[in-house]
């Protein structure tokens, strides 16, 4: 398949490559260094995150891809194809909605970056927007108001694709374990819902 999303996020890598999201970042100085158990530790967070993160990621790597190709996966249904984009729209929201009500409001005791205010909460509203347009799409294929058609499809996957990709690596690189050593204590961490 080919790179999908390159028109409108160069760079980014498909769910199939390494980020270095969950990694450490060496040019950190005003970390101490940790040995491997306090990574692990500090690290939980980003690693768990990005798990989460992946699952959509390879999720928008179909819709996109069979886009671009302008067809469905082979041997993929339309209705396993409308399925995916579904499920993309409901665990997307649910994700966002664990996030906003039980995990942001630990770390904002600490962080700014998950204070209600801030830039990744207006990243969910933006993407959601998306999301609901997509979900209107998908509806309107399955109740035979609208055939499938890829060039549309994308056009409604773009009116989000961006801010979710940088929004996927933006929450992961706020929870390495360097940035959550400044401000949690080991015990802490452990004790936050995740």
């Amino acid at each position: 398949m080919s790179q999908p999303f390159a028109e409108i996020a160069r760079g980014i890598p498909k769910a199939s490559e390494p980020t270095d999201a969950a990694a450490p970042e060496r040019e950190d100085q005003e970390c101490p260094k940790m040995t491997p158990q306090e990574f692990r530790t500090y690290n939980r967070l980003a690693e768990h995150m990005d798990m989460f993160h992946e699952n959509f990621r390879r999720t928008w790597n179909l819709l996109y891809g069979a886009c671009e190709a302008g067809k469905r996966p082979q041997g993929m249904s339309i209705r396993t194809f409308l399925a995916a984009g579904d499920d993309f729209c409901h665990h997307l929201t649910i994700h966002h909605t664990i996030e906003e009500q039980h995990i942001f409001p630990v770390l904002a005791k600490k962080m700014p970056a998950f204070r209600k205010e801030l830039e990744l909460l207006d990243q969910h509203k933006q993407i959601h927007h998306g999301i609901e347009k997509l979900e209107e799409y998908i509806a309107g294929v399955r109740s035979g108001q609208r055939d499938l058609v890829y060039g549309d499809l994308k056009a409604v996957l773009e009116t989000f694709g961006k801010v979710l990709w940088t929004h996927l690596d933006q929450e992961v690189h706020e929870l390495r374990a360097e940035n959550m050593k400044k401000h949690w204590t080991p015990e802490e961490i452990r004790r936050i819902p995740m």
